[in-house]
């Protein structure tokens, strides 16, 4: 199974507003960049759609390791939320849905091609590919016309 790395980032300008997701996926020395954006949403989806889109790249099942600064995103799947909520019909142990029931349900259909794990990095720090992705993000958000 291939190894791939993918850094990801989302950002928004208002929360809800416009905003945008930088990934880079890293291959064998190569990378490859992709950003978007969205006119009306939240910080949150923003971060899940960077790791949804970076995956959605890979032609084949991949080993890939997730670089991301949401802990929202990285402990969903590290403290196994997700497969909690999917498994009570996405509802928290109060009842009430989850937010972003949508992208929770596409990144468990991912998780399920390739094998993912997930590690939290410091936002806005010294790590080269976040900062890219934030760039791109924010870029993206930057450059949206509706």
């Amino acid at each position: 199974m291939k190894k791939v790395t993918l850094y990801t980032d989302g950002a928004c300008s208002g929360n809800p507003g416009v905003g945008g997701w930088g990934a880079v996926l890293i291959y064998n020395g190569v990378e490859k960049r992709i950003s978007g954006a969205d006119g009306s949403t939240t910080n949150n989806r923003m971060e899940m759609t960077a790791v949804i889109e970076g995956l959605k790249c890979l032609k084949e099942p991949c080993e890939v390791d997730v670089y991301s600064d949401s802990a929202y995103t990285v402990n969903a799947f590290v403290q196994g939320w997700v497969f909690g909520w999917a498994k009570n019909g996405f509802k928290k142990a109060d009842k009430k849905p989850v937010q972003n029931e949508d992208l929770w349900r596409s990144l468990l259909e991912l998780s399920g091609i390739h094998k993912l794990k997930f590690i939290k990095v410091k936002g806005h720090a010294d790590n080269e590919y976040n900062n890219i992705c934030d760039k791109l993000a924010t870029d993206a958000v930057k450059n949206y016309k509706s």
